[in-house]
């Protein structure tokens, strides 16, 4: 970079990616350090050599940004190993099926190990019964690598994850996620429209009638006057 480069020339390219040609290393470097920018060597074994202006500093932070960002995707995927008895209980069943699905959605591969202890040998279809549970429980989310097999006094059955099954799913859980907000929504506006208040004709006020007196027929004032009361 700079005045460490040693070659003579360089093939120069300049900060937009354009061609500049064979040029001299001082005229490259004057180019440069009047952009306020380095000349960096990025093809040593080009001949000539080619060089870059760019600023060096921006180039290491973003490639150290794009670096963070490829370990944080990069999944540390490892074998977990989930073993069950051939008369396990309901209870134990689910417990341990749970974190076969968990481990199965973070990422991972999981061996399953069914243990046989003294007379459980004679009945080997007990443990393909609890294999095909949980492969059942899995559901698509996982596809069998390795097939079960009897070895010694154990069965085990080996899964992994099924990607592009479970991208579909979440799409499918999204989608009707989606539908269920706009049913519910359809829902309360139909209910809005139909509590508008409207009158209701048994509580409507009493029309209120006011007579009006007789002629000739004098009032009760009047006659109070007329009676000097």
């Amino acid at each position: 970079m700079n005045d460490r480069i040693r070659s003579r020339e360089v093939r120069l390219i300049g900060p937009t990616g354009d061609q500049l040609g064979i040029k001299a290393v001082p005229d490259a470097l004057r180019m440069a350090r009047g952009l306020e920018l380095d000349l960096v060597e990025v093809a040593p074994n080009a001949n000539p050599p080619v060089c870059r202006i760019m600023d060096y500093g921006k180039f290491k932070y973003e490639e150290g940004q794009k670096a963070k960002e490829a370990r944080k995707k990069s999944t540390n995927v490892s074998v977990k190993e989930v073993k069950y008895r051939p008369k396990i209980g309901k209870g134990d069943f689910d417990t341990k099926t749970r974190n076969v699905i968990r481990f199965i959605e973070e990422g991972h591969k999981v061996k399953i190990t069914l243990q046989f202890r003294g007379r459980e040998m004679a009945h080997p279809e007990l443990g393909s019964k609890i294999l095909d549970d949980v492969l059942e429980a899995v559901g698509p989310a996982a596809k069998v690598d390795t097939q079960a097999r009897l070895e010694g006094r154990s069965m085990s059955m080996t899964l992994s994850p099924d990607k592009q099954a479970q991208e579909a799913m979440k799409k499918a859980a999204i989608e009707a996620e989606r539908k269920s907000q706009a049913e519910a929504a359809e829902a309360e506006a139909e209910t809005s429209e139909a509590e508008v208040e409207t009158p209701d004709v048994d509580e409507a006020p009493e029309a209120i009638v006011v007579s009006e007196p007789e002629e000739g027929v004098p009032d009760a004032e009047d006659e109070n006057v007329e009676d000097g009361s």
